[in-house]
């Protein structure tokens, strides 16, 4: 990855005479746009907003799709893509994903209300544009946040690699036979790297590092483990690898786990440790000491769910100083199988990760009872928190206590936003309360008879869930803000009894790219939402046209009226 300076994570729109205002927020390899109208409520001939933008030094500017259309003069569905200067965006703020984000430089857009007049015919307002910079690495050479894609599940994942071939060409339909699969597909590779995004790139580039730095050693911590492209890295490092595998459960017996270790065995000399502390070695980490000095840490298990299907982030550190904590904690799990015994060492305690201007700390479990963190998380989101929450927790709907119980009292603060994903159906809590907060919206399949203009869609493969983060951002806007994310699940087991690893960020930057991902997963679901509320209505999902009559309202009305919607359409535009 070429070098370069911090850019800014936020850049606005300056264009006096436009109608509307345009704040940016950068995100990892994608770009939050936020618009808001400049007077108090749009004509009603608004439509929506085009999007189009221009790759760093390109020469020309690429058109956002839409797959919503208006409906045609004889009230059909159009089912063709069509570009958001034909089929505008009826929203105020979008996430968009440029088709090259790794091209180094500044991303231009440009942004442009556009009006219909009672013929259907369109036409367009003055513009806003932006510049800006959003290649993957955070911040260079010390802290870079990455995700899996984690959208299998979606129309762009269909029109991409499902037309002619099953999904089960990409994905063993079992874990269990993970080390045996063979893709079949014919453009496996690029779906690959599609589908598993910059997390996956990180993992495997520090892994294929590491066998060619004959002076690296390392040191990894796997919860699951069941991918062949990882085995093959880990088998070239030989007795330069120490590994700790987890031996809960179905892991214990015959199992990828079970295998790898056997294989590896040979290839470490001996150097592998099966460990489940008082329930699971949940951890998901890979130390490099070699030339470079690389930690990782995260939700990402090493598995073909957690590359392939699952929404999931990797934590990447570096420098000598900030990989120190990794290194002791490896240390005390390889000396202790006891949670008690690991919890009295230093290693449950915060450490900074000592990274340049950037406020980082990491902490492992099983803690004890003098160092335990659940409560003093519960306590920060509580007491703490003065604008909004953020959030994307899988196990959500098991894990009742403290942190269940702050996020309820944070959705029903009316002062405070807040939005969240679980992966399943939480009880106790609505999607959606009377002062507008949001959560949590869950993980969702649609059937495969979809409502036009949409396509059949895969089932996951295997079993399991589709969103795997454990992350709560807190305060993303103001000085304050902060993250907490790792392997651990904010729950009594990840606290006390399992091996986990959990970082506090204090960091807007980093806040922000957590933000993203929360509200990038929000909108995806809650729009699934949507989809099958129209099925059961059998209705055409369609852009609305302006109104013809007083009793119609015109597209952008609940963006006024309703408080959900009004607090999402001023704070993101603030």
């Amino acid at each position: 990855m070429k070098k370069q300076t911090t850019t800014p994570f936020e850049v606005y729109g300056k264009n006096t005479k436009a109608l509307f205002t345009l704040k940016a927020y950068r995100g990892e390899g994608l770009v939050l746009l936020a618009m808001n109208w400049k007077k108090d409520t749009p004509p009603d001939n608004f439509v929506g907003f085009s999007i189009e933008y221009k790759e760093p030094n390109g020469e020309r500017f690429f058109s956002v799709a839409n797959r919503i259309n208006f409906l045609d003069k004889n009230g059909k569905a159009v089912l063709q893509k069509q570009t958001s200067l034909q089929a505008p965006i009826q929203k105020f703020r979008w996430v968009h994903y440029p088709r090259n984000p790794n091209i180094v430089g500044d991303f231009e857009y440009k942004i442009k209300p556009v009006f219909m007049d009672k013929n259907d015919d369109l036409s367009y307002g003055a513009s806003q544009s932006i510049a800006i910079n959003i290649n993957n690495e955070t911040y260079h050479n010390q802290l870079n946040i990455a995700f899996t894609r984690g959208f299998i599940m979606s129309q762009a994942f269909v029109d991409r690699y499902l037309e002619k071939e099953n999904v089960n060409t990409l994905i063993p339909n079992s874990g269990k036979k993970g080390l045996s699969f063979t893709p079949t597909h014919p453009y496996a590779a690029d779906a690959y790297n599609w589908m598993g995004l910059e997390a996956r790139q990180c993992i495997i580039d520090t892994l294929t590092k590491a066998v060619a730095d004959k002076t690296a050693k390392v040191f990894m911590i796997c919860y699951d483990f069941n991918l062949p492209e990882l085995l093959v890295h880990l088998k070239k490092l030989g007795k330069r690898l120490t590994i700790i595998i987890d031996d809960s459960g179905e892991h214990k017996h015959a199992s990828p786990e079970t295998e790898a270790t056997e294989i590896l065995m040979k290839t470490t000399g001996g150097k592998v440790k099966r460990q489940h502390m008082s329930k699971l070695q949940h951890n998901k980490v890979i130390i490099v000491d070699g030339k470079e000095k690389i930690a990782i840490g995260g939700s990402t298990n090493f598995t073909w769910r957690g590359f392939y299907v699952q929404s999931n982030n990797a934590v990447i550190i570096k420098g000598a100083k900030a990989i120190q904590p990794f290194i002791n904690a490896f240390n005390h799990y390889w000396e202790f199988d006891k949670a008690a015994d690991f919890g009295n060492t230093t290693a449950a305690n915060w450490h900074s990760l000592q990274l340049k201007n950037i406020d980082a700390s990491v902490t492992f479990s099983p803690h004890g009872a003098n160092n335990k963190v659940l409560p003093s998380i519960a306590t920060d989101i509580t007491n703490h928190t003065k604008s909004n929450i953020f959030y994307s927790l899988a196990f959500l709907y098991q894990t009742p206590g403290l942190i269940l119980d702050g996020i309820n009292q944070l959705t029903n603060n009316e002062n405070i936003f807040a939005y969240g994903i679980s992966d399943r159906k939480t009880g106790g809590i609505d999607i959606q309360k009377p002062n507008g907060n949001v959560l949590p919206v869950y993980a969702t399949e649609l059937s495969n008879n979809l409502p036009l203009p949409f396509k059949a869609e895969p089932k996951r493969p295997g079993v399991g869930n589709s969103m795997h983060h454990k992350f709560i951002v807190l305060d993303f806007n103001l000085p304050t803000a902060r993250v907490y994310t790792g392997s651990y699940n904010f729950s009594k087991p990840a606290d006390n009894d399992n091996g986990e690893n959990l970082f506090l960020i204090k960091d807007r930057r980093v806040t922000v790219s957590y933000m993203l991902e929360a509200l990038k997963l929000f909108d995806h679901y809650h729009f699934r939402v949507a989809v099958k509320e129209a099925k059961s209505k059998k209705e055409i999902l369609h852009l609305k046209k302006p109104p013809k009559t007083k009793t119609e309202k015109p597209w952008w009305h609940e963006h006024y009226t309703d408080q959900r919607k009004i607090k999402d359409r001023t704070l993101f535009a603030k």
